[in-house]
């Protein structure tokens, strides 16, 4: 018997764990051969008539299926709403960024039209074109103001009183 047999090496280990090392070895290769070839496998159908069995009700596992789908309910429509109101907050911080830039660009072409404006409307360009037109200054006489002799008979729709010359000092 192999088992039995100790070499130099092998007297300090017990009985025992030469066994088990041994029959470790044996089942190693029992694996191996199996491997190689194939065990046939056989199945056999058992038919059982179950058509007798009623199963009877469990009100407990009913009422806790029902409490348990109620809880699940609820837990689904909070996350719901916790998702809806948290893709609205996103979709307002983007409209509300959207708008700012809108008003950047507003602000901008409001700052382009007053520059223009003060461009276009400075006495000095206004002068220099009047003189390409060939217009002129207007003569002494010309120039007549509304605050003249008014007929106090005639009815008037808006009168403007000149101020008052400050007093000189």
């Amino acid at each position: 018997m192999a088992a039995c047999t100790t070499t130099y090496f092998e007297a300090g280990r017990g009985w025992s764990a030469r066994v088990t090392e041994h029959n470790a070895e044996l089942l190693a290769k029992q694996a191996q051969l199996r491997r190689r070839m194939r065990t046939p496998e056989f199945h056999f159908a058992r038919h059982i008539d179950n058509s007798r069995l009623v199963k009877a009700p469990d009100l407990a596992r009913v009422r806790e299926m029902r409490i348990f789908s109620g809880a699940i309910a609820v837990l689904f429509s909070l996350v719901m709403i916790y998702g809806l109101q948290h893709f609205y907050a996103i979709e307002n911080s983007y409209r509300v960024e959207s708008e700012k830039q809108t008003l950047n660009q507003l602000r901008e072409e409001n700052r382009q039209l007053r520059l223009s404006q003060a461009e276009l409307t400075q006495p000095g360009r206004i002068d220099m074109m009047a003189r390409q037109l060939g217009l002129a200054a207007p003569q002494p006489g010309q120039v007549v103001h509304a605050s003249g002799n008014a007929d106090a008979s005639t009815p008037v729709l808006a009168q403007m009183t000149p101020p008052s010359a400050p007093p000189a000092q």
